[in-house]
């Protein structure tokens, strides 16, 4: 684990992290995990990829290859969802070259008091799209209706929610999903999401002009996709604060 740990401070996610702290609402999160860029094959760094199983590069590869030419799909769709042409979304998330495929592996223990504790706490995924692949455990759910939603667990599926990039360009016509992940008192659970993400500085982050009208104004400032990241950064620990003084 330390061979391969990441340095979140000076700003390298890649590798391996661990998360076992009380959060803002007093739960504690706790959870291992792997985090890897898998795609584009040319921005990879092989040298923190897992050696075992054998196979995994192997098939990560081509399972990122397969979630891309996904992502082409759902982002047409997307597309023509807004009366847009079939390639605009892609276009503006980078393109075939420049846009991300991050791999999270979730480790989440069994927890022998799992009302006291949390996998990942209430949050919105700052990506265009997330895909998540599970091991058959229970555990995300969805915010809908004022409500938490557990998602089935349906076999041989994949899930695939919309994050902030999508819509802030959207202009909020699309909403990016308030999503947690539990702990279970009896299995382990374990999750492998993929972040399609635009690269952090070329892309100015804005609602596209179709979606913005005299009644419709823009919902949301001109960010870069970092400029974004480190917004949501400050205001949860703005937040953070503020619940200490409450």
């Amino acid at each position: 684990k330390e061979k391969y740990a990441n340095d979140q401070a000076s700003g390298n996610v890649q590798g391996y992290g661990s998360k076992l702290a009380n959060n803002a609402s007093g739960q504690l999160e706790w959870e291992d995990y792997f985090f890897h860029l898998i795609y584009p094959e040319d921005k990879r760094d092989l040298s923190i990829w897992p050696k075992t199983p054998k196979d995994y590069i192997e098939v990560t590869s081509e399972y990122a290859r397969q979630l891309r030419s996904l992502a082409t799909k759902i982002l047409s769709v997307l597309s023509l969802g807004l009366g847009l042409e079939e390639g605009r979304l892609e276009k503006e998330v980078g393109g075939l070259e420049e846009l991300l495929l991050q791999m999270k592996i979730n480790y989440y223990p069994k927890c022998p008091q799992p009302e006291l504790a949390l996998g990942v706490e209430a949050h919105t995924d700052v990506s265009a799209l997330t895909f998540i692949l599970h091991n058959m455990v229970p555990g995300l759910q969805l915010f809908y209706e004022g409500k938490w939603i557990t998602a089935k667990c349906v076999p041989n599926s994949i899930i695939m929610h919309i994050g902030d990039t999508i819509e802030i360009l959207s202009n909020g016509k699309y909403k990016s999903i308030l999503h947690r992940g539990l702990v279970n008192k009896e299995k382990v659970r374990i999750s492998w999401a993929v972040f399609c993400e635009p690269p952090k500085e070329k892309i100015i982050l804005k609602p596209l002009s179709e979606t913005v009208s005299e009644t419709e104004p823009p919902l949301f400032p001109p960010r870069t996709f970092q400029q974004h990241i480190q917004h949501k950064l400050f205001r949860k620990t703005q937040d953070a604060l503020l619940n200490k003084q409450v």
